[in-house]
């Protein structure tokens, strides 16, 4: 007699994913959160300065050059954050991007699809909306892609400080929609804010870049090992890729990016293969993190941040120029249609479905976190407009107005869901301990 085959199983989405992939989030969340705190408070010191009577000294602070003019490196100390310190937060980007789709949980189709097509959606969605209300103006039109990009450093402190019970699940859907939304974010850079391609300087990167690579894969357990060594050796070699795409054209953190890719993730045989340790790209990560969370982002926030609002009487100018909307309603509704329509799609349309554990109402929290866009979008903002002009300076009032209305949104909503994720916690304890008990006990009953 035949048997009727089993039902396909349909996968879940926010499943628990790997346990050393959850204890890698717990320590990346800890360490996103002191870089959160310190980038709000950047962006504190500069918008009080800016808005000071000192306010000049804040501004030829800002403006100041310097820089060899030979090299087109003569850049004003804001330039400088944006492209010169922001690269290494891009190089920590680009490692942490290829560790997820080389050795993470997103190697796996089936756990990668949900917030790979939820970030797509994320980015999409707030890109029309900001079309749409800037439609009439070729202008401002320019910049459709602020509003794209979610601020995981700045959502992450939120998470902290809002102290919530939220399901590692959730936390890992949350940092890995961020991280494929900043390779989205990249790629809009390197394609639609480059201007005036240099050929030769983009060809001839690409000399100390292969070097670069080329020794970080045949020496990587040397490079590993001796801390010194990356500085010495790997440090030059990116500085000078780094200038020359610069010089090519293209924004220079694009070479932050294509230097993190660069670096192995897969420990080698020689090294003892992966049982033995960590690859070369999470050493690095543990050790560069610190400076990109610590120094390159709150200076950058700092310099980009600080805008003379002009009292109640500008704000309200600001608030009214379609730039400031439309970033507003973009970051803020957009997002979280992109990120839930997307997921929701999903789920009717694939063998995809919502863990048992978790409500819609939670994803709505996690969807409201992404709409928290501050570091990449304000730097899209100069790329799109130009430091300083007017647009600029709407563009960021927007930005900032936006995250904090996004910042409270999801607070209400994921305070009100701290019940929930403690029984989901309970719940999940409950689980292993039962696992644990040999069958003999619990067939007693």
């Amino acid at each position: 007699m035949s048997q009727t085959p089993p039902a396909p199983t349909r996968s879940t989405i926010f499943g628990r994913g790997s346990y050393a992939e959850a204890l890698r989030i717990g320590e990346l969340l800890r360490k996103e959160t002191v870089g959160g705190a310190l980038l709000v408070s950047a962006a504190l010191i500069a918008l009080v300065w800016a808005n000071s009577p000192a306010a000049d000294s804040y501004f030829a602070l800002r403006d100041y050059k310097i820089g060899y003019e030979p090299w087109h490196l003569d850049l004003s100390l804001g330039a400088w954050a944006a492209d010169g310190l922001l690269a290494i937060f891009f190089f920590l980007v680009g490692l942490e991007l290829k560790r997820e789709f080389v050795a993470g949980d997103l190697r796996q189709l089936d756990k990668s699809i949900v917030p790979v097509a939820a970030a797509a959606g994320g980015v999409a969605a707030p890109a029309i909306i900001y079309a749409l209300i800037n439609l009439t103006s070729p202008e401002t039109l320019r910049g459709w892609a602020i509003p794209t990009a979610t601020d995981i450093a700045f959502a992450v402190a939120v998470l902290a400080i809002i102290g919530s019970h939220l399901p590692s699940a959730l936390r890992i859907f949350l940092l890995t929609l961020a991280v494929v939304d900043d390779l989205i974010a990249i790629g809009i850079i390197a394609f639609f804010y480059s201007s005036d391609l240099q050929v030769l300087p983009l060809l001839l990167a690409l000399l100390p870049l292969a070097l670069y690579a080329f020794l970080a894969h045949k020496y990587r357990h040397f490079f590993g090992r001796k801390t010194a060594a990356a500085w010495f050796i790997l440090l030059p070699l990116g500085a000078v890729t780094w200038a020359l795409v610069h010089s090519s054209g293209i924004h220079a953190t694009v070479a932050g990016v294509l230097l993190g890719f660069a670096v192995p993730v897969i420990r080698s045989q020689a090294g003892g293969g992966p049982e033995a340790g960590p690859g070369l790209a999470e050493i690095f990560e543990h050790r560069f993190r610190p400076i990109s969370a610590g120094l390159a982002v709150p200076i950058f926030a700092f310099f980009s941040a600080g805008v003379a609002v002009g009292g109640l009487n500008g704000f309200a100018s600001a608030l009214a120029d379609p730039v400031a909307l439309g970033i507003i309603v973009a970051l803020v509704l957009g997002k979280p249609i992109g990120i839930m329509g997307t997921t929701w799609l999903l789920t009717k349309t694939s063998r995809a479905r919502l863990d048992d554990s978790f409500k819609w109402i939670d994803v709505f929290g996690v969807a409201l976190l992404a709409g928290i866009g501050f570091t990449v979008s304000l730097l899209v903002a100069e790329l799109s407009f130009g430091q300083g002009t007017l647009q600029d300076d709407h563009a960021k009032v927007g930005i900032l107005t936006a995250s904090l209305l996004a910042a409270l949104l999801a607070t209400a909503v994921l305070l009100t869901r701290n019940r929930q994720y403690r029984a989901a916690e309970e719940a999940e304890q409950v689980d292993a301990d039962h696992d644990g008990v040999p069958d003999v006990y619990q067939d007693r009953g």
